[in-house]
């Protein structure tokens, strides 16, 4: 094995670290309530975004506006979990990822939790050495839709997500 070839793989490792700290960092900055760091886990310009019911959208900053109006507030409390990411670097500056997520919702306000499982499908390029992400489309397989009342728990919805309208 040459110096070439531990150097190229020593950088696709780094690279893949790099993307699930990215991850990491969006996943995390949706619970905070952060538009600012989610705003930033995206390239600038055009991006393919498709969360399905939520909306799909051509630029970070259009996703950033939904999440203001819909998300962020405090009778919002969310619960982002990804796990089992599958990373492919594709060359120097594009990769691709999947991803499972458990996501749990509990507001407050109109007294329901929702479950919802499903998975990504990610794009991401590195620009100026940082990776960013330039698509991402999620896709449902479970939702659990609860009302949470003082004497009882009723069932709202249960099963596969509805499909986006």
């Amino acid at each position: 094995m040459s110096g070439q070839d531990i150097a190229a793989r020593v950088q696709a490792l780094e690279d893949i670290e790099a993307i699930r700290r990215l991850k990491a960092r969006y996943l995390f900055s949706c619970d905070r309530k952060d538009p600012t760091a989610m705003r930033a886990c995206f390239a600038d310009g055009a991006v393919d975004i498709d969360y399905g019911p939520v909306g799909r959208f051509d630029s970070a900053d259009a996703l950033v506006k939904v999440f203001v109006e819909v998300g962020c507030h405090d009778h919002m409390i969310e619960m982002h979990h990804g796990a089992n990411p599958q990373i492919e670097i594709v060359d120097a500056t594009n990769a691709r990822g999947t991803w499972s997520l458990q996501y749990g919702l509990i507001n407050a306000r109109e007294n329901t939790l929702t479950q919802l499982g499903g998975w990504y499908d990610d794009g991401y390029r590195k620009i100026g050495g940082e990776w960013k992400m330039v698509k991402t489309h999620f896709f449902g397989t479970s939702l659990l839709v609860l009302k949470l009342d003082a004497d009882a728990i009723k069932t709202v919805m249960a099963g596969k997500p509805p499909p986006a309208t």
